[in-house]
């Protein structure tokens, strides 16, 4: 996967596994994904959990005649963080014809809960 000039170059997301099981994806903490207040920022968060879910969803599908996009994401934002790095592990929750969804859980270091979401993709025709 490519991800120059993506918003995944931006935030520093780094695939480290993907199958049609199971997504990790790492972030960093830094001056690229904190609010103004010095924390994570959420929306950082839920960019990373979409990934994830994408990416697992593109795995479970036959590229050359389907795409998959986010339908709808929702986050709980369970813990601040104010710097080092955060670790998404997705799971598929439903893998239909038309429709994915995905949970990812978003930890730290020590794996305590940062963010929990779901993400809904569609499955299209090309």
């Amino acid at each position: 996967m490519n991800s120059e000039n993506t918003l995944l170059e931006a935030l520093c997301i780094e695939i480290k596994y993907a199958s049609d099981q199971k997504v990790e994806a790492t972030m960093p903490v830094d001056n690229r994904t904190r609010q103004p207040f010095g924390l994570l920022h959420g929306g950082a968060s839920v960019a990373l959990a979409e990934t994830v879910a994408s990416l697992g969803a593109f795995k479970s599908i036959d590229p050359q005649r389907e795409l998959c996009v986010g339908l709808e994401i929702n986050a709980n934002h369970v813990r601040g963080k104010k710097e080092g790095i955060v670790r998404a592990i997705g799971i598929p929750l439903h893998k239909g014809k038309k429709t994915a969804i995905w949970e990812v859980k978003i930890v730290d270091e020590q794996d305590q809960l940062i963010c929990i979401s779901r993400c809904t993709l569609a499955i299209l025709p090309k």
